[in-house]
């Protein structure tokens, strides 16, 4: 009995360690270069492919897929820094430079229409002057 006594905390704060972890998405691709993307219409025509599923998703593609859902619902509070600079650089740039695969995005993922009014605000500052 001593020994489990002894072991609980131990097995407790791995729990919580666990646990915490979870309270961000994995930053496994925090460091992926997102201006070349932006900057290739090529490779960001196949992410945005992917995120419509039409067609094959990179596995850092796939994460963000996977991600999006749970992010739009929770206003990205299990973004890291780096995740949320970059959301709202990628937003601003689709918003300007590719309206319409950002319409079609916010269809996808945004049928209602809730999630557009939470970011409103970036929204207009990335649209196109006219």
């Amino acid at each position: 009995m001593r020994h489990w006594c002894a072991l609980l905390p131990v097995l407790l704060l791995a729990v919580l360690s666990a646990a915490d972890k979870q309270k961000t998405y994995t930053n496994k691709y925090d460091n992926v270069d997102v201006e070349s993307i932006l900057n290739n219409n090529r490779i960001l025509t196949n992410y945005i492919k992917c995120m419509l599923d039409e067609g094959p998703c990179t596995p850092d593609a796939r994460e963000l897929k996977k991600t999006i859902p749970d992010a739009l619902l929770t206003g990205c509070e299990k973004c890291t820094e780096k995740q949320k600079t970059t959301s709202e650089r990628v937003i601003a740039h689709l918003a300007k430079e590719r309206s319409k695969d950002w319409e079609r995005l916010l269809n996808k993922y945004d049928p209602k229409g809730e999630y557009k009014k939470r970011y409103e605000a970036q929204i207009q500052a990335a649209a196109p002057k006219s």
